[in-house]
């Protein structure tokens, strides 16, 4: 519960920031400079990250902890429509449960994503997740590659010409495998909220 409590917050915390950024976007007091409306969703970009992840593993462990990332994309527009491609690289901790250690050191995503609304955008997204697990027990400590699916849904606002900031919600399920330290299943699901800015 108290997890899940903290994963509430968290994301109440970051959809919040996202909704000051729309009202920062709109416009400020009377007598302050217009926005820049000439927001351009098209061509490729850099983003950087920061958010929390709320992990549940089929073997016991459940890795939970702050999160950072970094997204390369790139999106085509016809106005108000835009979609694109974006692929993130994440980082996280680990978490010990009994008598083995299960780490979950990086993961990633490849995800398509679909958006409108000129420069406040709502969007979903879907594709494909890997990431590294590590399962180290007795001494015997084994790597393997976890493939899985990708999902979720954000709110982005363009706040110049060519840089935007947002807030996400991503669930990411890796397929299940057979750790053979402990021999017990490694599958992997984990739900992430983060913010960031997208240049």
């Amino acid at each position: 519960m108290r997890t899940r409590l903290t994963e509430a917050a968290v994301a109440t915390a970051l959809m919040a920031t996202a909704a000051m950024a729309a009202d920062a976007g709109r416009g400020g007091p009377p007598g302050s400079p217009a926005p820049n409306t000439a927001i351009s969703w098209m061509g490729s970009y850099l983003g950087n990250g920061l958010g929390y992840r709320l992990a549940r593993g089929n073997s016991g462990a459940d890795p939970a902890g702050i999160t950072g990332s970094g997204q390369p994309g790139y999106n085509r527009q016809a106005r108000p429509f835009v979609s694109g491609v974006e692929t993130g690289l994440f980082s996280n901790s680990g978490d010990t449960f009994a008598n083995y250690k299960f780490s979950n050191p990086w993961f990633g995503t490849a995800r398509g994503r679909g958006r409108a609304l000129d420069n406040i955008l709502f969007d979903g997204t879907l594709g494909l997740a890997y990431g590294r697990g590590q399962v180290a027990a007795a001494g015997v400590t084994q790597n393997d590659l976890h493939t899985g699916g990708a999902a979720g849904s954000g709110r982005e606002v363009g706040l110049a010409y060519n840089w935007s900031a947002e807030a996400a919600y991503l669930y990411i399920d890796f397929g299940s495998g057979t750790d053979h330290p402990v021999a017990s299943s490694s599958g992997l699901s984990s739900s992430v909220v983060r913010s960031g800015v997208n240049l």
